[in-house]
């Protein structure tokens, strides 16, 4: 079978890419408990999503396939960090009015949890998988594995670490098989909700195939 080609996400494709994400997450065990409402799920996701890769193409590098089959949202070196000034931006400040106090209630507690675990166990330089999700007609084929293949291959060539956080334990063993270990597993406050902090240390070395030849990847420090 064929691969189909791994590409950045054009700004034109950001609206498909959130919904793509919204569907990949709409079972997710945090946003299940944070929007108990599945049909209302969908709309408040396919939006917080759209923010989400807005700044990661404002920011980051986002990644897809030609036939825009998954995304893989990467902070780089530097800008891991999400600042006021960038989350106005982006458009995330409106989070609370979109979700409703509630649901925000309960979201910040999570990304306030997560934030402390990112700050706790990533090192000075390293890039930042804040989201990756594959449509669901489309899992189990590989493709979330090549969606992060560019970055993996970058990080270990230059020396630097990776870092991400899961809520899903099918996903931790998916990450261990790339490099991945877990430092530190966890439940967030008020919502019960577990939190797997991993980190890709410098010295992992894979073999992973290198994209190098058909991407185009702006420098970091």
């Amino acid at each position: 079978m064929q691969k189909t080609e791994l590409v950045p996400l054009d700004a034109a494709q950001r609206g498909p890419a959130a919904e793509l994400l919204a569907r990949a997450f709409h079972d997710d065990p945090l946003y299940a408990l944070v929007i108990p409402d599945a049909s209302g799920r969908t709309a408040a996701l396919a939006w917080l999503f759209d923010k989400v890769v807005r700044y990661a193409l404002l920011y980051g590098e986002v990644y897809t396939t030609s036939a825009l089959e998954g995304v893989a949202c990467w902070l780089p070196p530097g800008r891991t960090e999400l600042t006021i000034g960038r989350i106005v931006r982006s458009g995330l400040h409106a989070t609370p009015l979109k979700l409703g106090l509630a649901a925000y209630r309960c979201f910040d507690a999570y990304m306030s949890y997560a934030d402390r675990l990112h700050h706790r166990y990533a090192p000075a330089s390293h890039w930042y998988l804040w989201a990756i999700g594959v449509d669901p007609p489309k899992q189990g084929r590989g493709i979330g594995g090549r969606l992060i293949e560019p970055v993996l291959a970058r990080a270990s060539a230059n020396g630097i670490a990776c870092y991400l956080e899961t809520g899903t334990e099918s996903n931790v063993r998916f990450y261990k098989r790339h490099g991945f270990q877990t430092v530190d597993a966890g439940q967030a406050p008020r919502l019960g909700a577990p939190v797997w902090a991993m980190l890709r240390a410098p010295a992992d070395e894979l073999q992973l195939p290198s994209q190098r030849n058909s991407l185009r990847f702006p420098e970091y420090p």
